[in-house]
């Protein structure tokens, strides 16, 4: 579904991150992305700059160095033409790759979060509050009481003392239900 303003390019670009959903998918479009501004520019240099790259195969050696960032230097155009596609291939092929690359990772580390439940958000002092109550009946159910050990609960936001007080309390609990009678 595109969205309003969204340009061809765009919405080609979300299409090709929609189908690297596995890490095979993402090397195949990383691939290709790759291969065809290679291979285009390759072909393109040997026609804006003809003296320098007179056979593809010499334009595709360039183009592989550039796109790469290997740049030997054996290989420079020398008109005004070339030295503008050479510009536009390094700044095309870091950009365009980088961002392809991003977004799919993007994608991997959401889905990844998601699957581990790590989109949870951070304890609200409320959640604290209800922890806190429920232990304080765990306790007094173990303890054959009503008097159980309290904890601050009245705090606006949970701090790091009350989570480690309860945790020290459940580690009691745990500790007394695992004992031997």
């Amino acid at each position: 579904m595109s969205q309003p303003g969204e340009t061809r390019l765009e919405r080609r670009l979300d299409r090709a991150v929609d189908r690297a959903v596995t890490p095979r998918g993402a090397a195949i479009v990383i691939g290709s992305a790759t291969i065809a501004i290679t291979v285009a520019s390759g072909i393109l240099m040997t026609v804006v700059d003809h003296e320098t790259y007179q056979s593809v195969g010499s334009g595709l050696w360039w183009a592989v160095q550039t796109t790469t960032t290997v740049g030997y230097g054996d290989n420079v155009p020398m008109t005004a033409a070339g030295r503008f596609l050479a510009v536009l291939v390094m700044l095309f092929g870091i950009g365009f790759l980088t961002v392809i690359t991003a977004a799919i990772t993007s994608t991997f580390v959401a889905r990844t979060h998601r699957a581990d439940g790590l989109d949870a958000e951070a304890p609200t002092a409320e959640q604290v509050r209800e922890l806190d109550r429920r232990l304080e009946r765990i306790e007094a159910a173990l303890a054959g009481s009503s008097h159980g050990e309290r904890t601050p609960s009245d705090a606006d936001g949970p701090t790091s003392e009350q989570v480690r007080q309860l945790d020290r309390r459940l580690e009691r609990i745990e500790a007394a239900v695992t004992r031997p009678s």
